[in-house]
């Protein structure tokens, strides 16, 4: 399944001596772009954390192949490619205003019991809203 963000533009603040986008603001943009994929399969993740679930990022992984530069407008391509069993794997691509490919990035992120802290399957009412 594939999502695109709505665009939207890098701020000064993001931005290091240079103007362009510092590599730790590239982590937030991901994690813009997965919890809004969530929220587009009717997932809320405040709902998911209510229900004892937490999600922590295990691994991750980013290539950039140009600068973002402060002014540009970027947007994130989201792509889940297999149904979750105790990970989810994300693959993302953020393109900018002229479509040109800023970086790609995968991340891996894993189901916990939020009290045991122990690794456990996707629960049935998530797995249940996946298109894959």
């Amino acid at each position: 399944m594939q999502y695109t963000t709505k665009p939207f533009l890098v701020r000064y603040y993001e931005t290091d001596k240079m103007g362009i986008v510092h590599h730790s603001n590239f982590l937030r943009y991901l994690e813009i772009a997965r919890l809004e994929w969530l929220n587009k399969l009717g997932l809320d993740y405040s709902e998911i954390e209510k229900n004892g679930i937490i999600l922590p990022v295990v691994d991750i992984n980013i290539s950039y192949k140009q600068p973002a530069r402060y002014g540009d407008t970027l947007k994130i391509q989201v792509f889940v490619k297999n149904k979750p069993k105790v990970t989810i794997d994300f693959e993302y691509k953020i393109i900018n205003q002229l479509n040109k490919l800023i970086c790609v990035a995968k991340t891996k992120i894993c189901f916990l019991n939020e009290k045991t802290r122990k690794v456990v399957r996707c629960p049935e009412n998530i797995l249940n809203n996946f298109i894959i």
